[in-house]
């Protein structure tokens, strides 16, 4: 059964970028139809274009004028790239360029297309894509990977996707020179989700090098598995810290990098529950413009005072304190209030789980998950 998705097709050429198993070929394959397809995963294809790029554009040329053109796993054969800058400009052929690692695209030299094609991101379900068969506590145990989702048995699923991602991912494209290493490293990474990351700590830790820990760290963000949200830095009158948090894209793929499987136990809990929240509001970011960026508040005094998300548009912020208790309490607000007085400060939201829609008397929303994802993706947010 296909889910409608909340991207939209762009009019013009496009990268479309997203972690293995977000869906992006089948949905490409839903809203382009017709268009002519190049599906480098295909050995086949893949070595002929490599042993004879000419063929390429041969096939190209035949097309009429404005038609649409697919290229999946565009980072195996980044050297195409040439060909589609000449077709846009010769033909006004348009490509949707598809790809699960943003790093040899870097590599390659992206701006070889001059903005001519805008990146766009594919990410993991979200509620209002599933529907009334959403389920939060299946979404923190097995995450909301279509592949996952729709699986029968979602946890030899997921794991079989982390190994999936090291043979794919990581040693068919060479990535890093220490493998064992690296795998070493994905359930340390993967027990940092939803916290301050210290790169430096983390390294004396895990007894390797700093660059080491660094560069594995940027492997995970270049493959588009994780992200780091920086630290709000406006000239408040404490000082705020500078260390990003750190998130996976997906519960279930956190879970299964750290080899955990079965019910979500109670200290995993609110750290799932985090990192949904922030995959929700980037993916809505993406495609409904929530937010322009956001990041985290933490003053640098006042232990425990914080708001996990400060969205940020046009100027003007919202503030999000997340919770995954059952039943509202008071004390969720003591991060919102401290921020109070941050100047464009438009509105103040608790989120949790599962509950009724209330307002403190100081004006401060609180949503049930569910509803603030509708909120974005109805474009709400803002008043």
């Amino acid at each position: 059964m296909y889910l409608q998705r909340a991207l939209k097709l762009p009019k013009t050429s496009f990268f479309l970028l997203g972690p293995r198993g977000t869906g992006k070929s089948t949905w490409l394959r839903h809203v382009l139809p017709d268009a002519r397809w190049f599906d480098l995963l295909s050995e086949e294809l893949y070595h002929r274009l490599m042993g004879a790029p000419g063929a390429f554009a041969g096939e190209l040329r035949a097309l009429p004028n404005g038609s649409w053109v697919v290229v999946d796993e565009i980072q195996r054969l980044p050297s195409l790239l040439n060909e589609v800058h000449r077709f846009i400009e010769e033909k006004r052929l348009r490509f949707a360029l598809c790809g699960s690692s943003a790093r040899k695209l870097k590599r390659a030299g992206v701006n070889l297309l001059g903005g001519r094609a805008p990146r766009r991101a594919m990410h993991p379900f979200l509620p209002g894509e599933i529907g009334p068969s959403f389920d939060l506590p299946g979404a923190l145990r097995h995450g909301l990977l279509p592949m996952a989702w729709a699986a029968d048995d979602k946890d030899e699923c997921l794991k079989a996707y982390s190994h999936l991602y090291l043979k794919e991912e990581i040693q068919a494209e060479a990535l890093v020179r220490n493998l064992p290493g690296f795998v070493r490293f994905l359930p340390l990474a993967a027990l940092l989700h939803s916290q301050v990351v210290n790169v430096a700590n983390l390294a004396r830790e895990a007894g390797v090098a700093r660059t080491t820990v660094s560069g594995h760290m940027e492997i995970l963000e270049e493959t588009l598995l994780c992200f780091r949200l920086p630290a709000y830095e406006a000239r408040l009158r404490v000082r705020e810290r500078k260390l990003p948090k750190w998130y996976w894209c997906d519960p279930g793929i956190a879970r299964a990098m750290k080899g955990v499987s079965g019910p979500v136990a109670p200290e995993e809990r609110g750290a799932l529950f985090e990192g949904l929240v922030a995959q929700t509001i980037r993916a809505y970011r993406d495609y409904r413009r929530a937010c322009d960026e956001f990041f985290y508040w933490a003053p640098g005094s006042g232990v425990g005072v914080e708001v996990d998300f400060l969205l940020v548009r046009d100027g003007r912020f919202a503030a999000i304190e997340v919770k995954s208790g059952k039943a509202f309490s008071d004390g969720w607000c003591k991060g919102l209030r401290a921020i109070a007085s941050l100047a464009g400060l438009r509105r103040r939201l608790a989120v949790y789980p599962e509950g009724p829609v209330m307002r403190t008397e100081d004006g401060i929303d609180v949503l049930p998950f569910v509803e603030f994802a509708r909120l974005l993706e109805e474009n709400r947010l803002w008043p």
